[in-house]
């Protein structure tokens, strides 16, 4: 899509480098430093096509902010931009109430950064439009966060942006917005934010832990706004997250499933992880309307009546007559019946196929896995997160470095919302997976949109037939969702 510019102010120049990681904590830059600059900014026009295939002429306002944090510890990936629409197919805008959509870009818990972009990120995944241009198009406000991420090292070999420090930066964007209430464009109490794979985990634990406490250490020793970082609705897709139980719900959910050689995992090392599911589930003690409380043992035919089997049936019902009967033909596990779709759990498996993970999937033995990376500290690049892991090398008498559970449950949204329930959650969810995503089980997302559901809070989820990792199938559906759910008027896209 092209840009064409009409500059208005010089856009704004990023410091390169980081500090020294120390941990200590150093004297935070005047309040100044974290005061949004209304009148800084490129007016520029894009070509923004909907879903519809419509195109649509978007004039907005592209705001470079240099850091959302007064003591960044990178400005380079602690910054953040906001994309403000004015003017859309040459009809005015007026986005002062409009709600602002947060897309973080976190892939595999790497550094994201906006640092360099001359404007909103127009394309999506596989080359379509972005969530962003569709959320522009229907005249919300757009703000695009950096992160630090967990392969960012220092001049003295100091690993700085393991965990937390993505979802410590995510909360200081969110903080810089709400302290700059009536500064910045659109309605700050009505954040959506966003996310997929390590950012879609990151949207959910954004969504999931607002104005925790266990975050204000880090948030005050990079000089954070002192506001709220509580977000108003979380948008999810495939959340790469709950990482200290994903070896074990990955083996439940795939550990029958070839590797993509034909080979099986060691059935040993599969058995005894999901043996370590069928207690995490008993400890859940999560419950589902029409099958009460989920074990390992109806866990299965759950996620199939009230996930698989309805995406089926979407997917076929929406095929025409003859594309449908050629599908049922080629896959004969599938009943079709009075417009309904029905299978088995283990014919559902056989389906999928090939599973993309080795076991142990996620704290791999040799630290190799990107997750032992997440998990590193000072000048170690990686450590294990979980007793299993550890002591297959080490012995059964190991013991997990001492920081290491209070680092879990900064990154793990399932802690807010099982452990201790957080009352500053976000109220509105948008989830989803597709059928076929082996990078970590299915039941992760059912596990986490089940729990919100008994929560009381509004929830959508849906998983997308035969979609595999970062798929998304109705990007102007959650374009409308967003509008409704704040309260503006219906999004275009």
């Amino acid at each position: 899509m092209g840009l064409t510019g009409a500059a208005a102010v010089p856009a704004v120049g990023f410091a390169t480098g980081a500090r020294a990681a120390t941990g200590s904590v150093r004297k935070a830059a005047t309040d100044s430093a974290l005061v949004f600059d209304p009148s800084a900014y490129t007016e520029q026009t894009i070509a923004i096509t909907d879903t519809t295939g419509t195109v649509h002429s978007v004039t907005y306002r592209f705001h470079k902010v240099a850091s959302y944090v007064a003591d960044p510890v990178d400005a380079a990936y602690q910054s953040l931009n906001v994309s403000v629409p004015v003017a859309i197919d040459g009809a005015a805008v007026d986005a002062s109430d409009a709600p602002v959509l947060l897309a973080n870009a976190v892939g595999g818990y790497m550094p994201s950064s906006v640092a360099n972009a001359t404007g909103i990120s127009a394309s999506g995944m596989g080359g379509g439009t972005s969530r962003q241009a569709l959320a522009l198009a229907a005249g919300y406000v757009v703000v695009e966060p950096g992160a630090r991420g967990r392969t960012l090292v220092d001049a003295n070999g100091t690993y700085y942006g393991t965990a937390p420090a993505a979802i410590v930066d995510l909360k200081a964007a969110v903080r810089y917005l709400k302290a700059n209430k009536g500064r910045v464009p659109g309605n700050v109490d009505r954040i959506v934010s966003s996310g997929v794979s390590a950012g879609g985990a990151l949207s959910a634990l954004l969504g999931a832990s607002g104005d925790s406490p266990l975050y204000h250490p880090y948030l005050e020793e990079i000089g954070a706004a002192d506001a709220s970082d509580a977000v108003f609705a979380s948008g999810d897709w495939c959340p790469i997250t709950d990482l200290e139980h994903a070896d074990a719900a990955y083996e439940w959910n795939w550990g029958t499933n070839p590797l993509a050689s034909g080979a099986s995992v060691d059935p040993a090392i599969s058995a005894d992880l999901k043996a370590q599911y069928t207690e995490y589930l008993a400890a859940l003690k999560l419950r589902a309307r029409g099958h009460g409380t989920l074990t390992a043992r109806n866990l299965d035919t759950y996620i199939l009546e009230t996930f698989l089997q309805p995406s089926a049936t979407r997917y076929l019902a929406a095929l025409p007559d003859a594309a449908r009967a050629a599908y049922l033909a080629a896959h004969p596990f599938i009943t079709w019946s009075a417009g309904k779709a029905t299978f088995t759990w283990a014919d559902f498996l056989t389906h999928v196929g090939a599973r993309k993970k080795n076991a142990p999937s996620f704290d791999a033995f040799d630290l190799s896995t990107p997750e032992c990376n997440l998990f590193g500290t000072g000048t170690t690049r990686a450590r294990h997160f979980t007793l299993y892991g550890l002591r297959h090398g080490a012995g059964d008498s190991a013991r997990l470095d001492a920081d290491i559970p209070a680092r879990l449950h900064l990154m793990n949204p399932m802690h807010h919302l099982v452990d201790k329930v957080n009352p500053h959650r976000a109220r509105h969810w948008w989830i989803r997976v597709g059928t076929k995503d082996s990078d970590t089980s299915l039941s992760v997302v059912a596990n986490l949109a089940t729990r919100l559901t008994e929560l009381g809070d509004d929830v959508d989820t849906s998983y997308y037939w035969d979609a595999g990792h970062g798929a998304d199938q109705d990007p102007g559906a959650f374009i409308t969702w967003i509008g409704k759910v704040t309260g503006h008027r219906a999004g275009r896209g």
